[in-house]
């Protein structure tokens, strides 16, 4: 898009988060208005007879389609269909006057074949109506929990594992090994699982990005140090998240072959100490509703649900 444009559609999401007390769309979205995105991606505005901006989607369409086995029957072949993704938001002063109904008209439209998955962050009363008026169904659940850090150990030192040290991040050094365990981690995630080089590198230029914050657990193994697991913060401004500044587990993850040896909890309570020394009050996290361990572990760690993202999908039309 256009330098201006991006910077109208930002005022406008800035506008919506101000009114809803939740952010419109998620930092994959944004990141990918100001930088562009993979193949298939788009960026769609409303606007009225004299140009003002009343709304935004990002839709993202997976290029390319999949090879279908030819003894496939349609209906399984169907399921092997990309499904398209899209998120929404309203201009404050224009809802209720088929702005949306318009903007998701034309995600359909252009999402065509393919099953297409809308995200609804807050789930708030306007989003869940639209959606099931126009045959969405919820397909998918993301949990916001949040604690205070008042309570959180300052000095946590967890006792680890033998040969298991915890380390900060080196930009430039420590990526591709990040990148490793990231992908074992999120396997069966839809969208953690897949983050590249690029990923990682349009994050370290955000001006939230601060390696100490990033801490990696490494065992020193004959051929070298091996990485087992991460714990990355983030630091919301004010404003952006809440009223107050507030730390975030940014992206937390194991790899499956260090599982049971209490790494999640350790690196937990040290990013959280870290967040706490920083002067903040309060960190959230999100977690995917059905993942009931990593729910478990964050319960115990004091967390509670605060909000919900909730993806909601609309096959194609028969």
């Amino acid at each position: 898009m256009p330098t201006a444009a991006v910077a109208e559609v930002q005022t406008l999401l800035a506008a919506a988060s101000a009114a809803d007390g939740v952010r419109p769309v998620s930092e994959e979205a944004e990141l990918r208005l100001q930088h562009g995105g993979p193949a298939g991606g788009a960026d769609l505005t409303a606007r009225s007879a004299d140009g003002t901006l009343l709304g935004y989607a990002r839709l993202e369409v997976p290029p390319g389609e999949p090879e279908a086995e030819a003894e496939l029957v349609p209906e399984a072949e169907a399921e092997l269909v990309p499904e398209a993704e899209a998120e929404l938001v309203v201009a404050p002063f224009a809802r209720r006057r088929g702005v949306g109904t318009a903007l998701a008209t034309r995600l359909e439209a252009l999402a065509a074949d393919r099953p297409l998955r809308v995200w609804a962050h807050g789930e708030l009363p306007g989003s869940a109506e639209l959606a099931r008026g126009r045959g969405y169904e919820r397909a998918r659940v993301l949990m916001q929990m949040r604690r205070p850090l008042d309570g959180v150990d300052p000095d946590p030192r967890p006792a680890l594992p033998a040969g298991v040290r915890i380390a900060t991040f080196r930009p430039g050094v420590d990526e591709d090994a990040w990148l490793q365990v990231n992908a074992r981690a999120f396997a069966a995630h839809p969208e953690q699982g897949r983050w590249t080089r690029e990923d990682v590198a349009l994050r370290e230029a955000e001006p939230w990005f601060d390696p100490a914050g990033l801490f990696l657990a490494w065992r020193d193994e004959p051929t070298g140090p091996r990485l087992l697991g991460s714990h990355w913060t983030k630091v919301h401004p004010a404003g952006d998240v809440g009223p107050e500044p507030a730390g975030e587990v940014y992206v937390l993850g194991i790899d499956p072959d260090a599982q049971g040896m209490r790494l999640g909890r350790a690196l937990t309570d040290v990013g959280l100490a870290h967040l706490r020394a920083a002067g903040l009050s309060q960190v959230l996290l999100y977690v995917e509703e059905d993942n009931t361990a990593a729910v478990s572990l964050y319960e115990r760690s004091g967390f509670t649900r605060h909000a919900v993202d909730v993806s909601w999908r609309r096959a194609p039309r028969g």
